[in-house]
C-alpha cells in the first residue's frame, strides 16, 4: 500500500512551499500553492486587477501562474531545476478565480518536462510547457 512522502520528504516540499508562496512577485499577483507534490503542483490565483484592456485577465498574469505552478512542481522534492525552456497556448479568456495544475510527464535525469493546464471553473484558459534543467550543487 503506498503511504505517500516520508516525513522528511513532507518537510522539504512544505519548506519549498512556503518559500514559493512568499516570493515577492507571487504575494503581488495573490498567487497561492494550494497542493504540491514531487512533480506535481496546485496553485490559484484571482485574474481580478490583472486584466487587459479588453478586461479579460492578462496574458502575461496567466503564463505567470502557469511559471508558478511549474517552478514548485519541478522544485518542491528537494532537487533545483531552473526553466529552460517554456511554450503556452492561449485557448480561451478569463475574467475569474484561475487554477494552475502541474505534472511532469517526463526526467532523464538531467532534464524534466512538464505541462501546465490553467483552469477557469472547467473550462481550459492555457496550456503550457515548460522544460527544466537540474542544477547540481
Amino acid at each position: 500500500m503506498d503511504e505517500g512522502p516520508s516525513q522528511d520528504m513532507q518537510s522539504v516540499i512544505s519548506r519549498q512551499v512556503t518559500r514559493f508562496n512568499k516570493s515577492a512577485f507571487a504575494h503581488m499577483l495573490g498567487m497561492i500553492i494550494t497542493e504540491a507534490a514531487d512533480g506535481y503542483a496546485r496553485v490559484t490565483m484571482d485574474s481580478v486587477g490583472k486584466t487587459n484592456p479588453h478586461d479579460v485577465a492578462h496574458g502575461g498574469a496567466i503564463f505567470a501562474l502557469a511559471d508558478q505552478a511549474f517552478g514548485i512542481a519541478a522544485n518542491c522534492a528537494g532537487t533545483d531545476r531552473v526553466a529552460v525552456s517554456v511554450h503556452i497556448q492561449y485557448l480561451a479568456p478569463a475574467t475569474g478565480s484561475l487554477v494552475a495544475i502541474a505534472r511532469k510527464k517526463g526526467d532523464n535525469g538531467q532534464y524534466s518536462l512538464y505541462t501546465v493546464m490553467v483552469y477557469e471553473g472547467e473550462r481550459v484558459i492555457a496550456e503550457f510547457d515548460g522544460l527544466a534543467l537540474q542544477v547540481l550543487p
